[in-house]
């Protein structure tokens, strides 16, 4: 009996890679390669369109990677998070400028989690503070229109609601007006400050409080609707910041509906983002590795210095146990596993201290070259210290995780 069989056996999760992940890594990895090399991402930070719309069209069109969470009754791949999470390690690698976490898992969850498809989708696991139970739902054709654009790639979307927001945690809203009469459109107002991957989306999922509280479709272009670049400290996923006044929007879902569309949204949100930071590790880990073995000092490869070597030691060991943090949250919420609230805490609180220690050393191991603007340690360094900030901070989920395991707080 292989591994694989024993762990299914067992009801267990398969946390290898399997054939379809490794090809589909294979492809977005050559893509990466070939059209997202550092110093075009370096060059892109000192521009106004930060976001790489191109590359995100290939990556979201041609490779199908904005579908992977959707079903094929809708256009999508019929995938699951596991294949999200390998693309997700593969943009982390290449600290890719495109809205593929925003758009292709967040705001593609939410619209799935209120029932959008009218079929199956992928199972997502909330945590602490989400809502349970059964409610209406507002699916529409509209709702299926936008799930087969976004499973085409000719739409992009985002949930608007700041970077930093954690699952369970309740997410800032605007407003909803009233409607000149005949109308079935809502006019929503008020401001989200510090959305990212809003300055490419097509489509804004605004959380709004009224009667009753409610997700709503905004065409970001639309009149209203005005979207403000701010400076931010990794500008490969530049925030920016939402204001509404009176801009037409449909409702997607409302009441628990709607809150547990937003509260998937963001369970999902931090485990694929503790995939893409387990990609920024590891490369890290590369980058420093080669270095150390090329550097010489007193006729020998800085490298074969003892100090040095505990020290990669100690960076090799976290990632590779972040690794199995990061496929344990993606395999349970693609199956629906009840420990997904346990496995995404845990995985988001590991993969955001290994990103910031396995960038931190890569800076300080390459010595001088490493602290200059030629070199992309400083790219991998701002994209690992912001992640470690979205969907939450590694404290606030290592607290959720002791309250999900009902362990005692400090006496």
């Amino acid at each position: 009996m292989s591994a694989t069989t024993e762990r299914a056996a067992a009801g267990l999760p398969d946390l290898l890679y399997g054939e379809a992940e490794s090809e589909l890594r294979a492809a977005v990895r050559s893509l990466l390669e070939d059209r997202c090399a550092w110093p075009d991402v370096l060059a892109r930070t000192e521009t106004a369109q930060t976001y790489d719309t191109g590359l995100w069209r290939v990556l979201a069109a041609d490779l199908g990677a904005a579908g992977l969470l959707i079903p094929e009754a809708s256009g999508g791949a019929g995938a699951s998070f596991r294949e999200a999470a390998v693309v997700a390690e593969e943009t982390g690698r290449a600290v890719a400028p495109v809205p593929f976490l925003g758009s292709a898992v967040v705001a593609t969850a939410a619209v799935l989690s209120a029932g959008g498809s009218g079929g199956s989708s992928p199972r997502v696991g909330t945590s602490a503070g989400g809502t349970g139970g059964s409610s209406p739902r507002v699916g529409t054709a509209g709702d299926d229109e936008l799930l087969a654009a976004l499973a085409a790639g000719t739409t992009t979307a985002v949930l608007a609601i700041p970077f930093e927001a954690g699952p369970g945690a309740p997410a800032p809203t605007a407003r909803i007006g009233s409607s000149p009469a005949g109308d079935t459109r809502y006019l929503l107002s008020g401001t989200v400050a510090g959305i990212a991957d809003a300055l490419p989306a097509d489509v804004l999922l605004v959380p709004a409080d009224g009667v009753p509280y409610g997700l709503y479709a905004v065409p970001a272009r639309e009149a209203g609707v005005t979207l403000d670049p701010v400076v931010s400290l990794d500008m490969t996923r530049q925030l920016a910041d939402l204001t509404l006044d009176g801009a037409p929007g449909r409702r997607v879902a409302s009441g628990d509906a709607a809150r547990q569309a937003v509260a998937a949204a963001l369970a999902a949100g931090a485990a694929v983002l503790a995939s893409e930071q387990l990609g920024v590790a590891e490369r890290c880990l590369e980058m420093t590795v080669a270095y150390l073995k090329a550097r010489r000092q007193f006729a020998r490869p800085v490298g074969s210095f003892q100090a040095l070597k505990h020290r990669v030691a100690d960076v090799w060991v976290g990632v590779t146990q972040a690794r199995a943090a990061a496929r344990y949250a993606a395999a349970c919420l693609a199956g629906g596993d009840p420990d997904a609230p346990v496995a995404v805490a845990l995985a988001k609180a590991a993969c955001s201290d290994i990103a910031v220690r396995a960038a931190q050393e890569c800076l300080q191991l390459h010595g001088g070259i490493g602290f200059t603007w030629e070199h992309p340690t400083h790219l991998y360094l701002k994209r690992a210290k912001s992640s470690s900030i979205g969907f939450g901070t590694a404290d606030r989920h290592r607290a959720m995780l002791a309250q999900l395991a009902d362990l005692p707080g400090p006496p």
